[in-house]
């Protein structure tokens, strides 16, 4: 029993060390830019139920241009039929504070469920403790994240952060 026991939780620990993204780097031409994302060649990092997400920072050179960080939001299955010029998303932490950001969303006014969000300081998002996702469209959609994907979220996004 004890046995069995010790396997089952080697085998949980291996499989939340693997659930982690890889980081991938490229340089633009000129090699004034460089872009750190996660791999996502395979599949999207969850962040809740139908919600996934890519984390991507473009370093540049020179003293006055500094790193930009964006958060890439997927979501499944979702398509708004109302006509709209911007959607809120609002992230709820467990403090009860609410942070909402305001996309502009395609020239036809359709949103299609991916949108791209400006990290404007990564630090405090990963500071931050935040127990859902909403997205104001038709109807408020929430996503509730579970522990593990935050600790996730997380970790990638100081693997971004300190990615060389």
């Amino acid at each position: 029993m004890k046995k069995v026991l010790v396997m089952f939780l080697f085998l949980v620990a291996g499989l939340q060390v693997n659930a982690q993204a890889r980081v991938l780097k490229s340089v633009n031409e000129a090699g004034d830019v460089a872009t750190f994302e996660l791999d996502c060649t395979v599949k999207f990092q969850t962040l809740a139920k139908g919600l996934r997400y890519n984390i991507t920072r473009h370093e540049f050179k020179g003293p006055e241009m500094k790193n930009s960080y964006r958060l890439l939001l997927v979501m499944d299955g979702f398509y708004s039929k109302t006509l709209n010029k911007e959607m809120t998303i609002s992230a709820v932490l467990n403090d009860g504070t609410v942070i909402e950001a305001r996309k502009t969303i395609e020239d036809d006014g359709f949103f299609d469920g991916a949108c791209t969000l400006k990290i404007k300081d990564p630090k405090a998002l990963l500071e931050a403790n935040i127990a859902k996702v909403i997205v104001h469209a038709d109807k408020d959609v929430v996503y509730t994240l579970s522990e593990q994907n935050k600790a996730i979220f997380k970790k990638n996004l100081s693997n971004i952060m300190t990615e060389k």
